[in-house]
């Protein structure tokens, strides 16, 4: 039994993969999200989710660490890491790209990471999917953006630390409230199958050791000890949409087309600004950039929109001064607004005044 949250429907089945062609990019694969909150455990997930849709290659960018806000997002995680696993060996199931495991390295932690899509030369890495069969265990296990991935994210903790033989870990993923809050509803996509909360996240344990929001309350953390790994116990409370969750897009659509002249641009072209972009085509409205820092982004297609993304400079070569700049994350407000010297007019769509000032 379930009750449902939020529909979407025709979403990239891959929204961080990118295209070399626009007719490639708007051809790509589509599915539906059909969040549930399940009336037993209170976790909630994308029942329409196929894990069998998901097929990651090269052409999938997700690399956060091209910002300097976002390194520092990561020092603040080696801290949480230094006061419970100091002098700890570790694994880091899903390393991705493998940046955060060399800064732990780097660090003097002995590490190995798990990952089939690392692409690097690190030969303590190992290119597979996690399983016990693998034979590895650690006396902690980092789990960093993996777990909002998972179909059955019990059974795959379970498996864990039936691997590891107990243990701690440290876990990081979205924060549902969070979206919530701020009425992210472009915070949605097909890829992540479960969205977390952080009383959900503390019930999978019963012995937590620190938990709490990180990133200006967009990501949640937990550290635990293996071994009390549990079915959420009864007492969760009830999630609900606010009123107005995705009223953003009819403030967007009202200051793109009350001066179409002045230029429009979103800056971010990950998982937010893909999504946001998306949306804003399908009411009719466009954008003369999309904006990304990431260069192995830039002068590609994004999914179904098939918009390009625009390197910072390219996009400031002609957006004339005084255009409309929609910031996907107001994290990085103020690094945006440095890169740009200050010369637009800044929108950060995932603040509350944005959706409530009047034009």
């Amino acid at each position: 039994m379930s009750h449902e949250l939020y529909r979407a429907t025709d979403l990239p089945v891959l929204q961080n993969r990118t295209f070399a062609d626009a007719a490639s990019a708007r051809a790509s694969a589509s599915a539906d999200v059909v969040l549930v909150q399940d009336l037993r455990t209170g976790l909630i997930h994308n029942q329409a989710f196929d894990p069998d849709k998901l097929v990651y290659d090269s052409n999938y960018q997700n690399e956060q660490a091209h910002s300097a806000l976002f390194k520092q997002h990561l020092e603040d995680v080696e801290g949480v890491i230094a006061r419970h696993f100091g002098g700890l060996s570790l694994i880091e199931v899903g390393c991705g790209k493998g940046y955060f495991l060399e800064l732990l390295r780097g660090k003097g932690y002995p590490i190995i990471g798990i990952d089939p899509a690392y692409e690097g030369s690190n030969a303590d890495v190992v290119k597979q999917p996690f399983t016990a069969d693998l034979g590895l265990s650690a006396d902690a296990v980092v789990l960093r953006h993996v777990l909002e991935h998972i179909p059955q994210p019990l059974a795959f903790l379970q498996e864990i630390a039936k691997a590891n033989q107990g243990g701690q870990i440290y876990i990081e993923v979205p924060c549902f409230d969070w979206i919530l809050e701020h009425q992210a509803w472009f915070d949605v996509f097909y890829e992540h199958v479960n969205y977390f909360r952080l009383e959900d996240l503390r019930g999978l344990f019963g012995t937590v050791h620190e938990a709490g929001h990180l990133f200006g309350g967009q990501y949640l953390y937990l550290v635990a000890d293996l071994a009390t790994l549990r079915e959420p116990p009864a007492g969760w409370s009830q999630a609900s949409l606010p009123a107005g969750f995705t009223a953003s897009i009819d403030r967007a659509v009202q200051i793109i087309r009350t001066a179409p002249e002045q230029g429009a641009a979103i800056w971010g072209a990950s998982s937010k600004g893909v999504i946001y972009s998306l949306f804003l085509q399908r009411v009719g409205v466009a954008v003369d950039h999309v904006i990304d820092i990431n260069p192995d982004k830039q002068g590609r297609f994004l999914p179904l929109s098939g918009l390009r993304v625009s390197s910072p400079q390219e996009a400031m070569d002609s957006l004339p001064e005084g255009a409309n700049l929609f910031v996907m994350n107001s994290n990085y407000l103020e690094e945006i607004k440095r890169m740009t010297s200050g010369r637009y007019v800044y929108h950060a769509v995932d603040r509350a005044e944005f959706v409530l000032n009047e034009a």
